[in-house]
């Protein structure tokens, strides 16, 4: 969700066009990524021509080219699967090259993306976003293109992913978005502690689920599903957990320790909300130290909960953000961190 807000001299630039990728601009991404990051960028798929090939090919990603009229590709955005169900894929890493950062090429690459590509994907039912919140400017596209803030991730980013333009002291935090393209009713147990909140933000995303109180206890029938995914370069973990069961505190603790051994400071985990022991789910990770991140439609086919655990300073003075609603969820999660940490200090 980039907004373009660098201006260069208009002589610069050559007329271009915007469509699905094609073989051939696969070269053109490369010299791309190599124009915009050097060759610093973590994800080392987009400096090989052939795997961005094989990417598209297979769905993992889909790659949206902003191409001259001579077919030099001066802008790409992408969608690629980052949740446990498949058909759930992440609108991001988008780029334009510098002298291209005001003709409107990211806004014509998102409006192909999320209004023109995705209704002809029969794999696709949910987008989402992570809009970064050490500025406004990709906020600005979650209403216009009809997305519903469901959360935040704090203290997501490190700082010198933003070395370059020099936008960010601390790590930053992502605001999170969903859009929702096959509607998929289903039950969810919301976890007592965060109905009211949870609610507003059911409320907001357009479509209904049937809504129950997750007030059951963790079952002991079999052990816990869940799976770890270390992202290195931004000390970042995440656990989906698929099914929880009683041991679910010793099992986190153990994802946990993999993780420390990695320099992981920032935590996540993602419950199952059709489980009608959620709630008990979150109490268990809240005296872990997780506190509340957002909802996460349509996360493993049914929906999901993000909970975070910071080993790092929050910079929640440092988060930027636009809507009225976006603040709100801040207020709530600041406050939720807080009480964590008293908690957890007096145990």
């Amino acid at each position: 969700m980039n907004q373009d807000h660098e201006k260069v001299p208009q002589q610069e630039q050559e007329p271009f066009h915007v469509d699905e990728f094609r073989p051939e601009d696969a070269e053109g991404i490369v010299r791309l990524f190599h124009a915009t990051y050097g060759d610093g960028y973590p994800i080392r798929l987009f400096y090989d021509p052939q795997a961005i090939i094989d990417a598209n090919r297979e769905g993992r990603y889909y790659s949206i080219v902003a191409r001259t009229d001579s077919g030099n590709v001066i802008g790409v955005g992408h969608l690629f699967r980052s949740a446990p169900f498949e058909s759930v894929y992440e609108a991001g890493v988008s780029i334009v090259l510098k002298d291209y950062r005001n003709s409107g090429a990211n806004t014509r690459i998102l409006e192909f993306l999320y209004d023109t590509f995705v209704p002809q994907q029969s794999n696709i039912e949910e987008v989402f976003g992570e809009a970064v919140c050490n500025h406004v400017f990709m906020q600005k596209a979650v209403a216009h293109f009809e997305h519903a803030e469901t959360g935040i991730e704090v203290a997501l980013m490190p700082a010198e992913a933003y070395a370059k333009e020099k936008s960010a002291m601390g790590r930053v935090a992502t605001l999170n978005a969903f859009r929702c393209y096959v509607p998929k009713p289903h039950r969810i147990y919301l976890p007592p502690i965060y109905e009211t909140l949870l609610r507003k933000i059911y409320g907001n995303i357009g479509y209904d689920r049937d809504i129950a109180i997750a007030d059951k206890i963790l079952p002991a029938d079999k052990t816990t599903r869940a799976e770890l995914s270390v992202f290195d370069f931004a000390g970042v973990a995440r656990i989906a957990v698929h099914e929880a069961r009683d041991d679910l505190p010793s099992r986190i603790s153990d994802l946990e320790n993999q993780a420390r051994e990695r320099n992981v400071v920032v935590f996540q985990a993602w419950l199952n909300l059709t489980e009608p022991w959620a709630g008990r789910a979150v109490d268990i990770l809240r005296e872990g130290g997780y506190f509340f991140g957002g909802a996460l439609p349509r996360w493993f086919d049914g929906d999901g909960l993000l909970m975070q655990k910071l080993e790092c300073p929050p910079y929640f003075d440092d988060i930027q953000l636009l809507s009225y609603f976006s603040k709100e969820l801040l207020a709530f999660i600041r406050e939720d961190w807080k009480q964590v940490q008293l908690f957890n200090a007096k145990t």
